[in-house]
């Protein structure tokens, strides 16, 4: 009998991999999007359709966060993961035959800022702001209700290397010559990353460390998204939160380093947020992604023997980097 995967939010570049992946393994995929695939967000009856009977759910439908946080694409980063959620909730819910198992996107971007500790799935610390709570509703619209014939695990994805924004502008960083680490500071006040949602967290205030370049950098190579994915398929005592991310995690200063090494540029002028912030503009999308530190650690993939095709940074980058340029 043939195997069936429902994908939803497949466009993008870790939509796509899976999506070739799991029909390497046999799949037939149904695709739910905004348009041109097998079941449209604005019409719910063709949603039902594509998930009843479907053994997979993989859901990473999501605005992309790679923009500037104004009012607008805030509200839309957070509509766009809560309301696709729900109404996949609803489909399962209703299904006569429901998926067994159902991934959905989340971030790692959940757990606090972090100097002190790495944050796993049973010690870590929900952080405050914007991006939390996007994450925060996110799973709670996922983990809602009971689904009793359907395994639910939330993929709380790092940065993701490969063919993706994130990697693409750290390239770039590196590349032009700005490969030296990023140092955090004062900024002038803003309210880009105040909370969101019904229960907003945080005092509205952007925060701002003084970590000298040695914020934690936690990331997953798309190869091991992909691994992991498979890999708690077949495990049907893995659910719940999930982080992926490398077990070696680095800080910017090293990601930078190994960034200048792999694209063969000597030398990069570190940056204050006095530069980042004007620079980021100017890029359309947010200096949170180099000054978070983002400590996160896989505790549940490394205690379930999950085996790590790129556990270090170096080789990580030196493969994505080839791969772009083939």
């Amino acid at each position: 009998m043939t195997r069936v995967a429902a994908l939803a939010g497949a466009s993008g570049f870790v939509g796509r991999a899976l999506t070739a992946a799991l029909r390497a393994d046999g799949y037939e995929t149904r695709l739910i999007g905004r348009a041109g695939v097998d079941a449209r967000w604005d019409d719910e009856p063709s949603v039902h359709r594509a998930v009843d009977g479907a053994e997979l759910l993989v859901n990473l439908a999501g605005r992309s966060v790679d923009c500037r946080y104004t009012d607008r694409n805030r509200n839309e980063i957070h509509r766009s993961r809560v309301v696709t959620t729900r109404t996949l909730h609803a489909a399962v819910a209703a299904a006569s035959a429901p998926p067994s198992l159902w991934l959905n996107a989340s971030t790692a971007t959940i757990y606090r800022y972090a100097l002190d500790r790495p944050q796993g799935e049973d010690d870590g610390d929900v952080g405050t702001g914007f991006s939390v709570d996007v994450a925060r509703d996110w799973e709670a619209a996922f983990f809602a209700g009971t689904l009793e014939r359907t395994r639910r695990i939330a993929l709380r994805m790092s940065i993701v290397l490969g063919d993706g924004p994130a990697t693409a502008m750290l390239f770039r960083l590196a590349r032009t010559g700005l490969g030296g680490p990023q140092y955090d500071g004062p900024w002038f006040p803003h309210l880009r990353y105040r909370g969101i949602g019904a229960h907003p967290t945080g005092d509205g205030r952007a925060p701002w460390h003084r970590s000298r370049g040695r914020q934690r950098f936690s990331w997953i190579h798309i190869d091991d998204v992909v691994g992991a994915v498979r890999f708690v398929r077949d495990r049907p005592d893995i659910d719940g939160p999930l982080n992926l991310a490398s077990p070696r995690p680095s800080d910017n200063r090293t990601l930078m380093a190994a960034l200048r090494r792999t694209v063969g540029i000597p030398f990069g002028l570190p940056a204050s947020r006095f530069v980042l912030e004007p620079a980021m503009w100017a890029l359309r999308t947010e200096p949170e992604l180099v000054l978070k530190s983002r400590w996160v650690v896989p505790r549940r993939l490394l205690a379930a023997g999950y085996p790590f095709a790129f556990p270090d940074l170096d080789d990580a980058l030196a493969d994505v980097w080839r791969t772009r340029r083939a």
